[in-house]
């Protein structure tokens, strides 16, 4: 699988890596790309969910929290510099063997640390009972898109005041609050958060492309479409 980077360090918004996506789904020719990335604090929520409804917009407003919509399905999720987001673009449109093969690969992983996880049947990655990893789909003619949020750490603070699950979602699933189905991995590794990264790329890549200016230029065309949303002014 080749890893595809950047030409520079620098840091993105989340837009711009789901653009990233795109693009390399859309234009490169490898079978199998994959790439790492962290942002500022965001909350990204699934194409069929109601900003509203998943979201404390006030609170976002607030702490100056970045609100996205991706274009796959799933839940709210929020992500900041202390957690790590996975990308992968695969040829094939087959949904199930794609899922099962991107959490396998990211258990590897775990295992490899000595993390004892396992997979449930919503492609979440588990330790225990809580979750440390999910997943969402999308994709394209002839090409899938799988990404994934790791919860080696995070702003707690911000995790459980920036998305509003419902009370009845919430007791459905038998919790009192979003703190007791999530872990984060810190909880369970010695390993450094770019130690880990390391070990990723060790694990499941075996070549790099960077990409070139010209690239990041047109990935920038194509954020545009996620920096014109409906719902912007809510939080603007």
């Amino acid at each position: 699988m080749e890893y595809i980077a950047l030409p520079t360090n620098e840091n993105r918004q989340l837009s711009f890596y789901l653009a990233m996506e795109e693009y390399v789904a859309r234009h490169m020719q490898e079978p199998d790309c994959f790439f790492m990335w962290q942002v500022a604090p965001t909350v990204i929520f699934g194409r069929n969910q109601v900003v509203e409804n998943e979201v404390n917009l006030d609170y976002c407003r607030e702490h100056d929290i970045r609100v996205v919509r991706r274009k796959s399905g799933g839940g709210c999720v929020y992500a900041d510099m202390d957690n790590l987001m996975l990308s992968m673009i695969t040829d094939g449109d087959n949904v199930g063997f794609i899922f099962n093969r991107f959490v396998t690969m990211i258990q590897l992983v775990l295992h490899k640390m000595g993390v004892d996880a396992t997979s449930t049947s919503h492609n979440d990655i588990m330790i225990g009972d809580r979750k440390v990893c999910g997943t969402a789909f999308y994709q394209l003619p002839g090409r899938s898109i799988v990404h994934s949020t790791m919860l080696y750490d995070t702003n707690m603070q911000h995790m459980l005041n920036a998305i509003t699950p419902s009370a009845e979602k919430l007791e459905k699933k038998g919790i009192q609050s979003v703190r007791q189905r999530i872990t984060l991995l810190k909880e369970h590794t010695q390993l450094s958060l770019n130690e880990i990264k390391q070990l990723i790329r060790d694990t499941l890549c075996d070549g790099e492309l960077v990409l070139t200016a010209e690239q990041v230029a047109e990935i920038e065309e194509i954020e545009q479409s996620y920096l014109k949303q409906d719902f912007i002014h809510l939080i603007q």
